[in-house]
């Protein structure tokens, strides 16, 4: 949405079952994600010094997790910057949609992993900030 802000990203703490033998938590569509995840990835084995993200989307909303490690989102609405550091399995960052993203300083075994509302479409795709800043300013 062209009118997406930073300040519509919010933490979201994810339920621990804590058991002797280890921890478990479970994401349930529409329960702890404000959407019904259509598509799961996750990146992991991101080189030292290397980003990944740099782009928005137009209609995509997302819940990202640090599995493993840490890494920063910094989260732009074309006016805002905003920066997040996840590094715990139980806290997601929610994305709505129409956000620029960039993600760095991946730890050393870290793992990204994301909940997506909407399967891969190129479409939903801005590649070029300059396109992206435009499309926020527009009516």
């Amino acid at each position: 949405m062209r009118t997406s802000t930073v300040f519509d990203c919010t933490m979201v703490e994810l339920p621990i079952n804590h058991q002797a033998n280890g921890n478990l938590t479970s994401i349930s569509n529409s329960v702890e994600v404000p959407f019904d995840v259509k598509r799961v990835y996750y990146l992991y084995d991101v080189p030292g010094g290397f980003s990944r993200g740099g782009h928005g989307h137009l209609e995509l909303q997302q819940l990202i997790v640090a599995l493993s490690g840490s890494f920063d989102i910094t989260v732009d609405d074309g006016k805002v910057k905003r920066t997040f550091t996840l590094s715990r399995p139980n806290m997601g960052l929610y994305m709505p949609s129409g956000l620029w993203r960039e993600l760095d300083n991946f730890s050393s075994g870290s793992i990204c992993f994301v909940l997506a509302s909407i399967e891969y479409d190129e479409k939903d795709y801005f590649r070029d900030y300059d396109k992206f800043t435009a499309w926020k300013s527009s009516k």
